[in-house]
Order: C-alpha cells, then sequence, then structure tokens
C-alpha cells in the first residue's frame, strides 16, 4: 500500500512556496510544483502510479535546484485536462 501525502502536502504546501521564494525561483517554477502536488495527492487517490512517480520528480527536482525533464512536466501540468 502507498503512503498517503494529502496531509503532508497541505503542512509543506506554503513552505515550498516559501523555500522557491528565497531561492529565486520562477513564477512558472513555482506553478509547475503547484500542480505536482496536486497531481500527486490525486494520483494516490487513484492509485496511478505513473503520475505518482513523475509529480515525485517533478518535486524533487525543483528542492534540488534542477529542471524536470519535459515529460514529467507534460504529464503534471496536463494531468486534468
Amino acid at each position: 500500500m502507498l503512503p498517503q501525502f494529502g496531509t503532508a502536502v497541505r503542512k509543506t504546501k506554503s513552505l515550498t512556496k516559501n523555500l522557491a521564494a528565497e531561492t529565486g525561483g520562477s513564477a512558472p517554477e513555482r506553478a509547475t510544483v503547484d500542480a505536482a502536488w496536486l497531481v500527486l495527492e490525486a494520483a494516490n487517490d487513484l492509485g496511478d502510479h505513473a503520475a505518482i512517480e513523475a509529480s515525485r520528480r517533478v518535486i524533487d527536482a525543483e528542492l534540488n535546484g534542477k529542471v524536470a525533464a519535459s515529460a514529467d512536466t507534460d504529464l503534471v501540468l496536463g494531468y486534468f485536462r
């Protein structure tokens, strides 16, 4: 069974925004990471393992100051369409 991230997302979402602002993250990057958190929660509820992994990679890339793969970013940004 996969761990649930809904509560963790709500508690750390503002921390992620503040960290991005402090490190000079641009608005599109923050928007992508915010979307990744939402996709992670929804995909976790639906059991969508591919979306879970893609959103985790986008979040990890942002936290490590790297650029996420375009395929992961595309999946995250198009998830609710």
